[in-house]
């Protein structure tokens, strides 16, 4: 049934916004006068490779300078790319990826090898077991994750202290938890994100809670307070374990 909700979904997306993508494509191109796709390396289900279409909002080669993760005042992100990445309209186009089986509307978003899957705990590798998503919890919880990352001297390090503890345990939340109707609450939170993202944080915060969720990962969801640096899941065996 998800992999059906999947295909119509994304084949309707991609009807509905045809017209919105060719305009912003059209942009992208005018800028530079360079291809308006970006095929990011992708780690997906089972460990394996694949491309992620995205709406390029960098320069072109952007990737070569070796960093991962991207915060707001990032100098490769191009004045359209800052549209693109506000209005959320990169990630449209991985709407091709859910079709084609790569990726699913709702799951954990998919990471690269390198300051990604990499660095992995046992834990964490479960976040494999599934295909990666457009959106799930932490894809609300940190939307704005380029703000978090935004004067950071390192944000590939940054990103790996404050970021990816908790959107490791958010996803590995939705893994144990995930369903059609989950899928679908989660879909509609995305929508209202868009709107208002403080009622979309509130909204998720209770879902966590009237799942049964840890209560700091409730606090967590809904942003009030600042993150600190703390290990990803899984890491904390491994200390003990070391000192044993």
């Amino acid at each position: 049934m998800k992999r059906l909700f999947d295909i119509i979904a994304a084949g309707l997306m991609l009807l509905i916004t045809g017209p919105l993508l060719a305009v912003v494509c059209l942009m992208i191109w005018l800028y530079d006068y360079h291809s308006p796709f970006y095929f990011a390396p992708r780690v997906g289900r089972g460990g394996k490779d694949f491309r992620m279409v995205k709406l390029r909002s960098m320069v072109v080669d952007a990737d070569r300078t070796g960093v991962s993760s991207t915060s707001s005042a990032d100098k490769r992100i191009t004045p359209v790319g800052h549209f693109i990445r506000r209005c959320k309209l990169d990630e449209l186009a991985q709407m091709w990826n859910v079709l084609i089986g790569d990726m699913s509307l709702v799951g954990p978003r998919p990471n690269t090898r390198a300051w990604g899957t990499n660095l992995y705990t046992e834990d964490e590798m479960r976040l494999l077991s599934v295909r990666p998503g457009i959106t799930d919890f932490a894809s609300i919880v940190f939307a704005d994750e380029g703000e978090i990352l935004k004067g950071q001297d390192a944000p590939d390090l940054a990103y790996n202290q404050l970021i990816r503890p908790w959107k490791s345990r958010l996803g590995l939340f939705y893994i144990k938890h995930q369903n059609i109707f989950l899928d679908l609450t989660l879909v509609f939170l995305t929508a209202v994100a868009l709107v208002s993202r403080r009622r979309a944080l509130a909204k998720i915060s209770q879902l966590l809670k009237r799942l049964g969720a840890e209560p700091g990962l409730v606090q967590v969801a809904l942003r009030h307070d600042r993150l600190m640096p703390m290990p990803p899941p899984g890491a904390t065996d491994i200390v003990r374990s070391s000192n044993s």
